[in-house]
């Protein structure tokens, strides 16, 4: 009989019996009742996915629209290697600048009609060519392209 006293006189007093505790803090096991959630700085710039990429101009026929062909590199599904995955965007191009075979950087818009919500940013050619017709490989002008003394 004295062990049924005991018990008796034993009170659990958890606030996990019977439901009373609430589920935000049963989410996390070794959280304490007292401590708050970590609250992410404000400084800190909010993530942008997808708000620019960069492709190459595939068709530039249409007026003011350029279509624009973005590669991107994902896993293989089930081989897991990295494969080169293809998508083509319709762009805004106002003043008919781009040609077929342009670099240019799409910048997330507002819808300018139902394919096309980016607008085509020129970018510097990845090879950086621009500079190096008149010169060679090294940077030293060519001989053909010296003037030419005249001897006596």
């Amino acid at each position: 009989m004295s062990i049924t006293s005991s018990l008796q006189s034993l009170k659990l007093s958890s606030p996990f019996l019977h439901g009373s505790a609430p589920l935000a803090r049963l989410s996390k096991p070794n959280s304490s009742f007292s401590q708050q959630p970590l609250k992410t700085p404000t400084f800190l710039p909010p993530i942008r996915a997808m708000r620019s990429m960069q492709g190459k101009v595939v068709c530039a026929t249409n007026d003011k629209t350029v279509s624009v062909e973005v590669v991107r590199l994902a896993p293989h599904p089930k081989y897991k290697r990295r494969v080169r995955k293809k998508k083509k965007f319709q762009a805004h191009d106002p003043d008919n600048k781009f040609k077929v075979g342009d670099f240019v950087q799409l910048e997330k818009s507002r819808p300018i009609s139902k394919t096309k919500t980016f607008i085509a940013v020129p970018i510097p050619s990845r090879n950086g060519k621009q500079g190096k017709e008149e010169t060679g490989e090294l940077g030293i002008p060519l001989e053909s392209n010296q003037p030419q003394e005249q001897q006596a």
